[in-house]
């Protein structure tokens, strides 16, 4: 399935539960937008908790045309080679290689999400991968992004101010400030990326997040699951705020442990959970940097015989992320049928689960 049938099928759940219609700039596809990126250097984060030096760097998909105020959606990847040679043993990587475009994988998704009304940010994240598998590390980072785009938003100030080139190098100044909505902020990750952005919007760690900021939609891709030996998950439980899990039948690196997500908070949440099983995908096809012939691409299925190709499995993660969060953040209803399975992703076999809110 091509983008284009993707777009046309979110289409027709163009209007909200107020009856307003999607944004103009968003409907009529991928040529409506535009790429930008910002990298503020390797070591432009330090960690204040755990003094791990990270990058600041991301692509932004966003509409061409920016009207009113978009909410914005952060992703964050996984753990993966930090540098583009397998040697690389430092961050910041050593002198002949560079940092590994992870967070480039899901130019597609970000892509299709911002012609829907979105402003997408995708961070890297290699520094942390290189130094540190910690996911409070993740959680600390992605909030610092959302705290230089609540800066940017609201003040056309701070450091992401002059600093977005287009796809060629050259500067431009795409006009975010009063543009971008930052109490309507969803947030998406992969693999340990997922549990990142679990922690991040967690009961116990959202009094961390900037002054400004509110996420309202949590998306968990393929997200590691598992909990210190004393069974304590209040790090990643999120109880007042909706999130969505997808997982796969073919994933060769963490399995389905992401439904657990939802186990955690059945009788305990206030706002319903969604989750999506895809049959035949695994777990890397979701990032195109990960998925062969691209550099250090791997097919990773446990049933290579059955599994979706890689073009499938990210039609269907788009089809499904843009419900959910045009659901959540515009409060699209018709949306909410492919979150239900009543409107089923095309060309694949899913199995859909509602955890709804406690009564």
């Amino acid at each position: 399935m091509t983008l284009r049938l993707v777009a046309s099928l979110l289409l027709l759940a163009g209007v909200t539960a107020a009856g307003a219609q999607a944004p103009a700039a968003a409907q009529d596809g991928g040529s409506s937008v535009a790429v930008a990126e910002y990298d503020l250097g390797d070591e432009a984060f330090t960690d204040p908790q755990s003094g791990t030096v990270s990058e600041l760097r991301a692509v932004v998909h966003y509409p061409r045309h920016l009207k009113g105020r978009l909410p914005l959606i952060v992703m964050a990847h996984g753990s993966w080679w930090s540098c583009d040679s397998q040697e690389a043993g430092t961050w910041p990587c050593p002198a002949g290689s560079h940092p590994f475009p992870s967070y480039r994988g899901y130019d597609y998704l970000g892509t299709a999400l911002a012609a829907r009304g979105f402003v997408v940010v995708s961070i890297s994240a290699d520094g942390i991968n290189q130094t540190s598998f910690d996911y409070g590390d993740r959680a600390r980072l992605i909030n610092e992004h959302l705290r230089l785009w609540q800066q940017l938003a609201a003040h056309g100030r701070g450091p992401l101010a002059g600093h977005f080139v287009d796809p060629s190098g050259r500067r431009v100044a795409p006009g975010f400030t009063g543009h971008v909505d930052m109490t309507r902020v969803g947030t998406l990750g992969h693999s340990r990326g997922g549990k990142g952005v679990m922690w991040q919007a967690s009961d116990k760690h959202r009094a961390e997040w900037p002054t400004g900021v509110r996420v309202r939609a949590v998306l968990g891709l393929a997200p590691v699951k598992f909990d210190d030996p004393e069974g304590d998950h209040s790090d990643t439980l999120i109880t007042r705020l909706p999130f969505s899990v997808v997982t796969s039948t073919c994933d060769g690196a963490v399995g389905e442990a992401g439904q657990q997500y939802l186990d955690d908070v059945t009788g305990l949440n206030t706002s319903t959970d969604f989750s999506v099983s895809l049959k035949g995908a695994n777990h890397n096809f979701y990032n195109t940097a990960w998925t062969p012939p691209s550099l250090f691409g791997e097919d990773d299925s446990t049933c290579p015989a059955q599994e979706l190709a890689p073009g499938r499995q990210q039609d269907a993660l788009t089809a499904y992320a843009t419900a959910f969060y045009r659901y959540e953040l515009y409060g699209d209803r018709i949306a909410l049928r492919t979150l239900t399975g009543n409107r089923p992703l095309p060309g694949v076999t899913a199995t859909t689960r509602v955890v709804p809110a406690r009564r």
